[in-house]
């Protein structure tokens, strides 16, 4: 009877072993998950947002820079825009660093 006994807890304790693993792993893929679709999706998302905008932009387009300025491009270059913030000044800005279009003027 002792033998049993002592086989049985031998099994409970080998079954107990192998569960700290598992309580790490599950909760670790659960973890990437909530990552993937709180972090890493969006900023794709608004990635291939920016890069639509970049790809679009085109003379005459009124548009604010990442520091602020907002003008119209008056010369696309291929890693450079031209803005026109007031009358004859002009301002090269990379075009990475165009953040969005801006109001128009009213």
């Amino acid at each position: 009877m002792v033998n049993w006994a002592y086989a049985a807890a031998q099994g409970a304790q080998a079954a107990s072993e192998q569960s700290p693993m598992w309580s790490f792993v599950v909760p670790m893929i659960f973890m990437v998950v909530i990552f993937y679709f709180l972090l890493i999706r969006p900023q794709q998302r608004k990635a291939k947002e920016h890069k639509a905008l970049l790809d679009n932009l085109k003379k005459g387009d009124r548009v604010i820079t990442n520091g602020g300025l907002i003008g119209t491009i008056v010369n696309i270059e291929d890693p450079l825009v031209i803005i026109e913030i007031a009358d004859k000044v002009r301002v090269e800005v990379a075009r990475p660093y165009i953040a969005g279009f801006a109001p128009k003027k009213g």
